[in-house]
């Protein structure tokens, strides 16, 4: 299958999925939640057709929910500010002249941008706060480590410290390649 789709080839609903990484039912379902348009004028029991702006659609919906972790009502809402910025550039790019609704257009789309960003950003957030419980987790383990070998009789920590010592040696001067020294 050509993964070249701009020569305004239509793809079916399984080459669409095969060449962006995922399932017709996912595809089907982003269409009936509103994530991706339905193909229009498909009649009933006929495949479905995408076409590049499609496939295109459909890619940056699995990056940015992949990227992003967000849920579907996120990622809606994520797209739906994309979308109402894109139909902000084509009526600026039409050429408006008045300089009214040109001030009006730079206001909408920074609103757009708002949002878009709160949403990025209360994701990032959540991800620190995870990140944050995670080391302090890994410190409290480490602590208790420590402790244990403190408070351990000698050979019982001897193998444990050793070992350790054995693993920190290893990963500052890699033996590969070197002669044994003579001491």
């Amino acid at each position: 299958m050509s993964n070249d789709t701009g020569r305004g080839e239509m793809l079916r609903i399984g080459d669409v999925a095969e060449l962006v990484g995922t399932t017709p039912r996912t595809i089907r379902y982003y269409e009936e939640i509103g994530l991706l348009p339905t193909t229009g004028g498909r009649e009933a029991g006929r495949h479905r057709l995408y076409d590049e702006s499609a496939v295109e659609r459909l890619r940056d919906l699995l990056r940015l929910k992949d990227l992003l972790g967000l849920s579907l009502e996120a990622l809606k809402q994520l797209v739906a500010a994309q979308d109402a910025r894109a139909a902000l550039r084509r009526e600026w790019r039409s050429g408006v002249d008045d300089p009214v609704r040109r001030r009006q257009i730079l206001d909408e789309a920074l609103g757009h941008i708002a949002k878009q960003l709160e949403l990025v950003r209360r994701r990032r957030d959540e991800i620190a706060g995870l990140e944050g419980e995670l080391v302090a987790q890994r410190r409290r383990v480490r602590d208790r480590l420590r402790e244990l070998e403190r408070d351990a009789p000698g050979p019982t920590r001897e193998p444990h410290v050793a070992l350790a010592a054995r693993a920190r040696r290893r990963r500052r001067s890699p033996r590969e390649g070197r002669l044994p020294s003579s001491s």
